[in-house]
């Protein structure tokens, strides 16, 4: 019989927490069986004495994780992933947005084998659905066609709640996303990893902000930076060079600004000396930021003298193509301006081979079917509340 480990991340549900583990725990038959993983993340209402009477009451199926402090949904997620028994592991909003017995059509692709990881599409046909805000139905078609772009995958719901996976292949990702960054980061990595990924439609019953919705615009702004910053460094050449280009378009109009502000402080030579290293850093930081792993090849140490080794050169190559130019008989502006191109092109090739290079990543081999990880000790400010025999919850560091 296949196992299921539902991962229910919970802040301040204390109303629907109760309804949605009972409608959960109603997927569960002679085919199924359940693993429910409910995560508290620091909820400052009576949502952690809902889970713990939960759990007292079905302590066969359903485990409590609680977090000390809040720490956002994707860290929610983190730690129940880390906790997760079953084949397959799939994620459960606790505010009754998403109809559990959806996920038993989610599962089919995977239990036949066709599929490693399986989404649920609010805008695909599947179900009833309730009618809300128009604009956010716009911004999430947007974040998940960005999302295409760089992924070449052809979602219809990159944001979507209801994700199902093998639980080898989800264990085997590092996460870093605390918020709801964590939906493009899962994408980014599942696209990466060359699975096979398959979509199927869903209902969905969306609230409004005054019945409890969470999500705002700080979250859409933060999807767009992990849509970069997630699929950015194995992202097609064409694409990461232009980000590269506005990145180096944005340090040098930095460098001329700093140039000219110093220049009112220092000589000009110590002005331009000056603006142009600050430049430089800015440039490492925004490279690593938004378009480059750190920490692959070297050390953090190694890198910073990689980098610097590669500026280097790049301004030994712009500087003696201007004067070979100039002394071929070009003007000023077309020689500095031919020698700028090559030095950024010789700039980004550098760091793209050089400074942050990092192997191809190949598809995770599978793990013995019904092999269970060892569960991990908690985390920081992470602990697992057991229902004791004598009806109070105890804490353990596992099952």
């Amino acid at each position: 019989m296949p196992k299921l480990t539902v991962v229910v991340p919970v802040y301040n549900e204390e109303s629907s927490l109760a309804t949605c583990i009972e409608r959960v725990l109603q997927i569960s038959d002679q085919d199924l069986s359940l693993d429910v993983v409910i995560v508290d993340d620091g909820s400052t209402d009576g949502s952690a004495d809902v889970a713990t009477r939960i759990a007292r009451a079905a302590p066969s199926s359903v485990r409590v994780i609680r977090h000390e402090v809040n720490q956002g949904k994707g860290a929610a997620l983190q730690t129940g992933f880390r906790h997760a028994e079953g084949d397959f592991v799939a994620v459960q909003d606790a505010d009754l947005e998403y109809d559990p017995q959806d996920l038993k059509r989610l599962l089919r692709p995977l239990i036949e084998g066709k599929a490693d990881v399986v989404l649920g599409s609010r805008f695909a046909f599947g179900g009833a659905h309730r009618v809300l805000y128009f604009w956010h139905s716009v911004g999430n078609q947007f974040l998940t066609f960005l999302s295409n772009m760089f992924t070449d995958l052809n979602l219809t719901d990159m944001e979507t709640c209801y994700k199902v996976f093998r639980r080898e292949i989800l264990q085997g990702i590092e996460l870093h996303e605390k918020r709801f960054g964590f939906e493009p980061e899962i994408v980014a990595h599942i696209a990466r990893m060359k699975l096979r990924i398959y979509e199927m439609g869903i209902s969905y019953s969306g609230r409004t902000y005054e019945e409890g919705k969470k999500i705002g615009a700080r979250d859409g702004l933060r999807a767009l930076y992990c849509i970069v910053r997630y699929n950015m460094p194995h992202a097609p050449l064409p694409i990461q060079f232009g980000g590269y280009v506005l990145v180096g378009g944005v340090c040098a109009v930095a460098n001329v600004a700093l140039f000219s502000a110093l220049r009112e402080f220092l000589s000009p030579a110590a002005a331009a000396a000056s603006a142009f290293v600050m430049a430089a850093v800015l440039n490492y930081v925004l490279s690593v930021r938004l378009i480059f792993r750190s920490g692959v090849m070297w050390s953090t140490w190694g890198e910073i003298a990689a980098y610097s080794g590669v500026v280097a050169l790049a301004g030994a190559v712009d500087v003696t193509s201007t004067l070979a130019l100039l002394n071929l008989g070009m003007s000023p502006t077309t020689s500095k301006s031919i020698a700028s191109a090559a030095a950024l092109l010789f700039n980004y090739l550098g760091r793209r081979y050089f400074v942050f290079h990092e192997p191809g990543t190949s598809r995770l081999a599978s793990r013995p079917r019904g092999k269970k990880p060892v569960n991990p000790p908690p985390g920081k400010h992470e602990r697992q509340a057991v229902p004791a025999e004598s009806g109070e919850a105890g804490v353990s560091p596992g099952r």
